[in-house]
């Protein structure tokens, strides 16, 4: 019971990590676009990207021009193509 138990807690602190990655890169047709979810985590609270709980989500093109966009011109950050996009 205890190899159990300590199996479980193991398998749940080495998982917790990968439910939210320090960086994400997406793929886009126009150059990737890499994600600092760590700096993005100390500047905004979860709810502005997530709905509900904080949980891996789809991020289609019109979703993260509104959102993404959307803040970034709310905070000053950057704005234009090439200042995510990166071929």
């Amino acid at each position: 019971m205890k190899k159990l138990l300590i199996a479980l807690l193991a398998a749940a602190v080495f998982a917790a990590p990968a439910l939210a990655a320090d960086v994400v890169v997406f793929e886009a047709k126009n150059g990737n676009v890499t994600f600092d979810h760590a700096a993005h985590q100390k500047r905004a609270e979860c709810a502005k990207c997530h709905q509900g709980t904080p949980a891996k989500f789809e991020v289609t093109k019109d979703w993260a021009h509104a959102t993404c966009k959307g803040c970034h011109q709310e905070k000053s950050g950057p704005t234009k193509c090439n200042d995510c996009h990166k071929k």
